[in-house]
């Protein structure tokens, strides 16, 4: 009787948290090649915000896929908020369609050029911060001003703030895959400290 029991409390599952990542943000950049009139397509476009005192780009703001963009004079753009290349592209040609509307026609097909990839997800395990600041070099931690500890992870080239929960997010990479090596390599210097 006493085995059978034993062996029902041993058959529980241990809860295991999967370790996962995800793109949240892609930030790009691109060149129309065009002189941009910024105050002509403020005053025609109500998706936009122009101050040029405080600030010499244009902000669009596009509804789908959901966006944000700047636009300079020089015809020089940075995109941001978009989760994947195919909503970046999507988001440069609605911004060519809405210059369309105060007669800009840009013929060129624009070179995008990611500047930075922001992922968030989780390593699957708890994490004591104090340890890690100790032991892993390249960190910041100041737990009265922030949660989170910051990590840079030069050889990955990203840069990683850790949660005591397991949370994690990366920033700094330029592709997808880079995001997930650099997890990998966070993962494997994670367990380098805990053993």
């Amino acid at each position: 009787m006493k085995k059978e029991i034993k062996e029902t409390k041993s058959a529980k599952p241990a809860k295991k948290v999967k370790r996962d990542i995800k793109v949240v943000n892609i930030v790009v950049s691109t060149s129309l090649n065009h002189e941009i009139p910024l105050e002509k397509m403020a005053a025609t476009l109500s998706n936009t915000e122009y101050n040029p005192e405080q600030f010499p780009g244009l902000v669009i703001r596009i509804k789908e896929p959901k966006t944000s963009a700047l636009v300079f004079s020089s015809g020089k753009v940075v995109c941001t908020g978009a989760r994947t290349m195919e909503n970046v592209h999507l988001s440069i040609k609605k911004i060519i369609k809405s210059l369309e509307k105060i007669n800009i026609k840009i013929t060129i097909e624009p070179e995008v050029k990611i500047q930075n990839i922001v992922a968030s997800g989780s390593v699957g395990m708890d994490l004591n911060l104090n340890v890690l600041a100790m032991k892993l070099e390249n960190t910041e931690y100041e737990p009265e001003q922030f949660p989170g500890l910051v990590y840079k992870l030069e050889e990955a080239k990203a840069t990683f703030l850790l949660f005591s929960n397991g949370k994690i997010v990366c920033t700094g990479t330029k592709s997808e895959e880079a995001v997930h090596s650099a997890l990998e390599k966070l993962i494997v210097n994670l367990k380098k400290v805990k053993a």
